[in-house]
């Protein structure tokens, strides 16, 4: 089964990300917005509302775009440290051309503003059920694989807040593998 074709509305969100991933989100008015990528300020009116449900909209993707690779790789049932390694090279070199608009957006979830009330529900919780449950079947008991979701989603975040203002992929990626090491290691049941 193929995915349908887009639609007129998902290529100009496409096109609305790509512009904010370049420009960033503050001061686009939806007309300067309309204009920058080829479209009128009614067309995006009619498919998103307002401003406020366009961006609303990028946060849905953007996050989506995360969490969908994420259950791909839980899907595969690869060990722990492939399935690591491979979301960290996915989330990394994504990064590169989003991470700074997840940022931009993630502190709108920070101040309240109405577009970003959903990223603000959706950045934390959904993520440590999922990692919870990777960490479950990799044998952490259920306190240990809650604190260590929460401190490899922290780090992760980190991590990748450090490769978009220091652009050092080896570091940054190495210590990203030693942290790997640390939370799955045999011994970190035992430090608890």
């Amino acid at each position: 089964m193929t995915d349908p074709a887009p639609t007129g509305r998902d290529r100009l969100l496409s096109r609305a990300i790509e512009h904010f991933a370049d420009h960033g989100v503050t001061d686009h008015s939806v007309r300067g917005l309309a204009s920058a990528i080829g479209t009128s300020h009614r067309m995006l009116i009619y498919h998103f509302g307002s401003r406020e449900g366009l961006l609303a909209e990028v946060v849905a993707v953007m996050e989506q775009r995360e969490r969908d690779t994420l259950a791909e790789l839980e899907a595969q049932d690869l060990p722990l440290r492939d399935a690591v390694s491979r979301f960290w090279t996915v989330v990394s070199d994504a990064a590169q051309r989003y991470g700074p608009l997840f940022f931009e957006l993630s502190s709108h979830a920070m101040q309240g503003q109405p577009h970003a009330r959903t990223l603000r529900g959706s950045l934390i919780a959904p993520w440590l059920d999922t990692l919870t449950r990777i960490l479950r079947r990799a044998g952490h008991s259920p306190d240990s694989a809650r604190r260590h979701a929460r401190l490899g989603l922290a780090v992760a975040r980190g991590l990748l807040f450090d490769l978009l203002l220091s652009g050092d992929t080896a570091e940054v990626d190495d210590a990203l593998h030693q942290f790997a090491n640390l939370v799955l290691a045999p011994s970190a049941e035992s430090t608890e």
